[in-house]
């Protein structure tokens, strides 16, 4: 095999030479793996090869020991762990030869592989020298090459290891990427290269940071990175600033007064916009932070404990001298950017509006002042300005300061719809919708509506853009407007035939330029949401528009080749599902005279559909909307959907689709109670598969678990066929614990996971109750105490779980009536889970359960 010819193939413009020479490599890969592994080696390290050569040999490699998906990435560290350790090293050994290559592209693809093999050795402690050679090779005297790459070889092993296995070598890291940092070091290339590897660090040298001594020098090198001459290593600098204020907020203060303010300050005027985009999201950071921490102090003083952490107020000392910083970058509009382009002005725009959430009213004036200035200029960028500052601060400032405000400003904006300059145009939109999301109190109803209503009607004609943001104005209008009883007429309803027929004509379009016609669908379904039953004749005409579009779509399925298309193809799919599902609601069990028509074509859609398409999860939507209109009236379509269903519970990849899955297998238990036996065998023997499951997301398994209880609770005691398999589930399950100092998605994970549990026991209790079978969960009696032991001794479970573990409680009181579980209730614990249902702190639905739980506990006293 001559590897260099096929790696140079594979880059070949000629698709048939490209598939030739990957399959030759493929074949050369499953046919002795190891040589395949030493021959793409030789090649990286080859000094004479071209770089390109080296650069695809490197990714080869590198996609021969990892890959995304779960199962496969499995697979691919199986496969480099089964090779011969000689052949390990000798990929080890040309790897970090390569670092020190002059070929950037080579050193590269050398610095991914060597953090590939890292990412899955050092997670087994294997190996232990490899911190110790890149840190050497960061030294004095070495080559720039090898520094540069032998850095950005920390930066990537920083992002893939998880950081408590890198915390144990985090002095040697930070010495190297420290030291490449400097102002002392000559190469620039290097500096950034330290840069971006202590920014990747930082989440991991917690320990470094919480001593004093070293955190003054990280400070040092960074701020004094930040005034270089050169406008990369600036960004890098602030880069790494915006992180160490994320993550090192609490110790900040010092900074912040000796340094950072005056540093950002000026970064923000820097002429070179990256380096003032990052100035500016340093205080974006900081307001963030502060938001974090108020969030924290008000929990804390609700459950009447000691705040863990300080609000330093930067944003309110620093409001003087930033907010006019913020309000002049905002002029400075690129009319040329396209519409996902990050620029300074959006940037600035983005920081006032956190600024406001941080420092409420005291915002108000200055931004006040800046309006009155500018929204009349001739010049549209001051207009455009004035009205983005207007918009930006109107979430955190008090309601009854700005409604006066609003009321003197919405004519100005409603006329300003008409401004001959798109980006004005464009933001007045925007800003509108703002009003009417966080101060739509403001809105007169008999003064602002009706010319309101007019603008945003012109506004749904205009450029994608505009649209999207009359859309959204739309949306929060008609949720504001909702009355009480979502049946009654509401101040919008007067207008929906107008604004329904826009919407109709804005989603009748090919492309989605803008999101504009995902906007347009996602406000049709939120005034179909709150239609009154006057307007239910129009939203009949509705359905029958959006049943004719998804006929259209179907037709069209098979025609669609371009990647681009499809996209666009499934998103309009999805949309369309999207409304039906209202519809379905808003209904309810009056859809049954057009649901033979609708379920006809749900169902063609999920058989047209390719396979990972996301269509099929909103067809699923829409089948479970109808379900819960129907109830058992569905019976005549499980037939039907009952494969599909199948083949959606079965899909371990796509997590989001297997968990909607598990949610109607739920209502669909919920809907046709006994009637769902015949199904019962095939859905339960792939609920076991799923939590069994190595590949499928830990995050669909509580789900499932709760899933039991709906099937035990519609079948009853004929679950007793799945019982000892499900019961032995349960117990694997409630031995799950999360490990001391474990992260806060794992604890939630447990959490979820010990409410799925208590479900499944609740439903099962009260199924064989019903059936009078409890004999048939004596045996687990005990299994259930031991997990509500467990959970009452979790001093952080959330207020779900204790209400579940009440409920539990109760129904094992009441169905054993007869003192067979006296034992077990006389034990102390049990009054303690009791009385945690009825602090203040409770709601009332918990209170409610606890008191009814103690008084079936009562009864065992008689006994």
């Amino acid at each position: 095999m001559n590897a260099g010819e096929f790696l140079a193939q594979t880059l070949s413009p000629d698709a048939n030479v490209r598939l030739n020479a990957e399959k030759q490599l493929e074949n050369a890969a499953r046919t002795d793996f190891a040589q395949y592994m030493l021959l793409l080696t030789q090649e990286l390290a080859n000094e004479s090869s071209a770089s390109y050569i080296r650069m695809a040999a490197g990714l080869a490699l590198k996609n021969s020991i990892t890959a995304r998906e779960a199962a496969r990435k499995v697979e691919y560290e199986q496969l480099w762990q089964s090779l011969p350790i000689e052949v390990k090293h000798q990929v080890k050994i040309g790897a970090l030869q390569t670092l020190a290559s002059q070929e950037h592209q080579a050193g590269q693809s050398a610095a991914q592989l060597v953090a590939a093999i890292a990412a899955y050795e050092l997670t087994l402690n294997q190996w232990p020298d490899l911190m110790v050679t890149l840190v050497a090779n960061v030294g004095d005297g070495q080559p720039s090459s090898l520094k540069q790459h032998s850095l950005q070889t920390i930066g990537y092993i920083s992002e893939a290891v998880p950081s408590e296995i890198l915390s144990t070598q985090s002095n040697a890291i930070l010495t190297a990427v420290v030291a490449g940092a400097r102002k002392e070091e000559p190469d620039v290339v290097v500096r950034l290269a330290a840069l971006g590897a202590l920014y990747d660090s930082l989440e991991f040298v917690r320990d470094n940071f919480n001593n004093e001594a070293e955190r003054n020098y990280i400070m040092q090198v960074v701020c004094e990175a930040t005034q270089s001459p050169e406008a990369p290593v600036q960004t890098a600098a602030f880069g790494c600033l915006v992180k160490i204020m994320h993550l090192y907020y609490d110790l900040m203060p010092f900074y912040m007064e000796k340094a950072l303010f005056a540093l950002t300050t000026q970064g923000m005027y820097n002429p070179n916009e990256q380096v003032s985009l990052q100035a500016v999201e340093f205080w974006s950071t900081v307001c963030e932070e502060e938001i974090e921490v108020n969030l924290e102090v008000q929990e804390a003083q609700e459950l009447n404990e000691e705040p863990s952490r300080e609000n330093h107020e930067f944003a309110r000392a620093g409001a003087a001298d930033i907010l006019p910083v913020l309000l002049e970058l905002l002029c400075k509009q690129d009319e040329d950017a396209d519409e996902d382009d990050w620029n300074i002005s959006m940037a600035a725009a983005t920081c006032l509006q956190l600024f406001a959430q941080v420092v409420g009213d005291l915002i108000v004036n200055p931004v006040l002042v800046f309006v009155e200035q500018n929204i009349q200029s001739p010049d549209w960028h001051q207009r455009e300005a004035a009205v983005m500052a207007f918009g930006s601060v109107l979430e955190g400032p008090n309601v009854a300061m700005l409604t006066p405000l609003v009321n003197q400003a919405l004519p100005v904006l409603i006329h300003m719809m008409k401004d001959p300059v798109i980006f004005v145009k464009d933001t007045t939109a925007w800003a509108l919708g703002q009003i009417s999301n966080f101060v739509a109190e403001a809105i007169n109803p008999e003064v602002h509506l009706p010319e309101l209503v007019t603008a945003l009607l012109t506004g749904l004609t205009d450029s994608p853009r505009i649209v999207a943001n009359c859309c959204w104005a739309f949306m929060n209008l008609v949720c504001h407007f909702a009355p009480e009883d979502s049946h009654d007429m509401s101040l919008m309803t007067p207008f929906y035939e107008a604004i329904i027929a826009a919407l109709l004509h804005v989603t009748d379009q090919k492309g989605n330029e803008s999101n504009s016609r995902t906007s347009g669908y996602e406000t049709l379904s939120t005034f179909i949401t709150f239609s009154a039953d006057t307007a239910l004749p129009i939203i009949a005409n509705v359905l029958t528009v959006i049943m004719s579009r998804l006929e259209i779509s179907i037709q069209v399925q098979n025609q669609i080749l371009d990647i681009e298309e499809r996209a666009n193809h499934d998103e309009l799919q999805s949309n369309l599902c999207n409304v039906i599902t209202s519809i379905i609601r808003r209904f309810g069990p009056d859809i049954r005279s057009t649901s033979d028509q609708i379920m006809t074509l749900l169902l063609q859609t999920m058989q047209t559909a390719p396979k990972q398409s996301v269509v099929h999860e909103d067809v699923l939507l829409a089948v479970g909307a109808m379900m819960n209109s129907l109830e058992e009236q569905f019976e005549v379509y499980v037939s039907s959907f009952a494969p599909y269903l199948s083949i959606a519970l079965s899909n371990e990849q796509e997590y989001q689709l297997c968990s909607v899955a598990v949610g109607l297998v739920g209502d669909l238990a919920r809907a046709l109670n006994t009637k769902i036996l015949p199904y019962c065998n095939e859905f339960m023997t792939i609920l076991v598969q799923d939590l069994q499951s190595s590949v499928l997301d830990r995050n669909v398994k509580p789900a499932i678990l709760s899933c039991f209880s709906d099937i035990a609770l519609a079948i009853g005691a004929a679950f007793e066929t799945y019982l000892e398999a499900v019961m032995v589930l349960l117990q694997q399950a409630s031995s799950v614990q999360a490990p001391p100092g474990a992260s806060f998605s794992m604890i939630d994970y447990v959490d979820a996971l010990r409410l799925g549990i208590v479900e499944a026991f609740v439903g099962i209790t009260q199924a064989v109750r019903t059936d009078n079978r409890l004999d048939l969960i004596q045996p687990y009696v005990h299994s259930m105490f031991a997990l509500l032991h467990m959970i009452t001794k979790d001093r952080e479970r959330t207020e779900s779980l204790t209400r579940a573990a009440l409920g539990l409680l109760g129904d094992l009181a009441e169905s054993f009536s007869g003192g067979q579980l006296k034992e077990y209730f006389a034990a102390d614990w049990i009054t303690e889970l009791l009385n945690s249902g009825k602090t203040k702190f409770c709601t009332q639905q918990t209170k409610d359960i606890s008191r009814w739980a103690t008084e079936q506990i009562k009864r065992q006293a008689r006994f």
